[in-house]
């Protein structure tokens, strides 16, 4: 089964019984235009392969920081909570170039 997802906000589509046909409708009101009977026939019609560019493809945002391995200049970077509800966040980057992973606590 295909999911349907809304082109409005991007949720995940549900059906409903609506004048007497199925449609895709959304919890942010949005209502496809289509019956869904007609929708798994376009689906099927518009089959296409998928390619993987990259495995290791990073969609971390990038900060200016000095990698402490290699001196690179730019790395990735994410928070976590990692200690305390009531103490700051712990940033970690992971260098551009050798991939190395750090803590910056401050």
């Amino acid at each position: 089964m295909k999911m349907l997802f809304c082109p409005k906000c991007g949720s995940i589509m549900s059906s409903k019984e609506q004048k007497g046909k199925k449609q895709a409708v959304c919890v942010c009101g949005y209502i496809g235009k289509e019956p869904i009977s007609r929708l798994k026939e376009k689906i099927k019609q518009k089959s296409q392969d998928v390619h993987v560019l990259s495995k290791e493809a990073e969609t971390l945002p990038v900060t200016d920081a000095e990698c402490p391995k290699c001196s690179h200049k730019q790395a990735y970077y994410w928070t976590m909570q990692t200690r305390a509800a009531d103490e700051g966040e712990t940033k970690f980057l992971k260098c551009k170039s050798c991939n190395h992973t750090w803590r910056d606590y401050g």
